[in-house]
């Protein structure tokens, strides 16, 4: 058993991560860390996890714990800018480090500044952190000891354009990506925004022309993008529906030959992949619900000449805990389904 620890376990993505590892057949939970939780226990802070009696220490006790307990794996699933300042001692220690955060996910660190408004205080990192978006990366994870696990909406979007675009079925830009995510994707914080009486008969878009997931996207696919997140009034899930021009080889098709292409582009691509399904028509949150399993789906409409794409997956699992359990079972050369549920929730 390795012994395992949670930054940022007062989350929902933490919530998801406590799940996951106290029903990992490999891990041992022995830490869990949280600021505005600490004191409380798992099951005081999350009513679903109530066989958890884990305490919550403050994340700022976090390097003396992980030494006195002789941690091996810690998850950290902090806000923006904070896995900086733990990132480099776990890796002094030799422990393996899982990062849900943003912090070392984008290659150069110019793009820090542009999208995130910060320099990044580490640069020389982000050559050391290894990708985990397992489905495209799964050779580099092999044997590796830091993971920056993607981002939600990537994850959606990169699932059903990086494939299109690898086999030249369709253009790399313009690419549109119009992506719907549930609450809990905005975190657990109190906002106004969040509340139920804003989300509840409600449909928005946010982030305009500037979200961070923009250049993520960009940087898996290789393509031009303009993204849209809208908060949709649902708790989980993601649905990203992206425009994309095709090429001759989709063009000189009829639609139907042409759809047939663009479905065998992705069996293809995810023949060997368990946690990905390719779908006779658009694909639904609720498919995907309490699961790390993604759905994919292309369409050509002749009439407009773009290609649909489509992508679904639970933000809570596929999205952050479930992708990064996953990269880190396919980093330690165990089965990459362990640990993690492919039965939804229903109804």
């Amino acid at each position: 058993m390795m012994k395992v620890a949670i930054a940022g376990a007062s989350g929902f993505a933490g919530a998801e991560l406590i799940k996951i590892c106290t029903r990992h057949p490999l891990f041992e939970l022995v830490a869990v860390f949280a600021e505005s939780s600490a004191g409380l226990t798992v099951k005081e802070s999350h009513a679903g996890l109530a066989d958890v009696d884990l305490e919550m220490t403050s994340t700022e006790k976090l390097l003396s714990v992980v030494d006195d307990l002789a941690v091996e794996v810690v998850f950290l699933a902090l806000p923006h800018g904070a896995s900086q300042d733990y990132v480099p001692q776990l890796i002094e220690r030799e422990l393996i480090v899982v990062d849900l955060g943003a912090d070392y996910r984008l290659k150069y660190p110019k793009d820090y500044r542009i999208w995130y408004g910060v320099d990044h205080r580490q640069p020389e990192l982000l050559e050391m952190a290894v990708y985990g978006l397992v489905e495209f990366n799964r050779n580099q994870l092999k044997g590796s000891r830091f993971i920056a696990a993607p981002g939600c909406y990537v994850t959606a979007a990169s699932l059903a354009i990086k494939p299109l675009i690898d086999e030249a079925l369709v253009q790399s830009e313009p690419v549109i990506v119009d992506a719907a995510s549930g609450v809990s994707g905005a975190g657990r914080t109190n906002k106004a925004q969040n509340m139920f009486m804003s989300v509840a008969e409600n449909f928005s878009a946010y982030g305009l022309k500037t979200h961070r997931h923009t250049i993520e996207i960009e940087q898996n696919t290789n393509a031009k993008v303009l993204f849209t997140p809208h908060l949709a009034p649902m708790t989980r899930g993601i649905l990203a529906t992206c425009y994309l021009r095709p090429t001759d080889r989709i063009e000189s098709l009829d639609p139907k030959d042409a759809d047939e292409l663009l479905a065998s582009c992705y069996q293809r691509t995810f023949f060997d992949d368990p946690f990905v399904d390719v779908e006779d028509g658009a694909p639904t949150t609720r498919s995907t619900y309490g699961t790390n399993r993604a759905k994919v789906f292309a369409t050509f409409d002749q009439r407009t000449n773009w290609v649909m794409a489509f992508g679904a997956l639970d933000n809570l699992v596929k999205g952050a805990a479930g992708q990064a359990v996953q990269a880190l079972n396919v980093a330690l050369g165990v089965d990459e389904s362990l640990g993690l549920s492919e039965i939804g929730v229903w109804p």
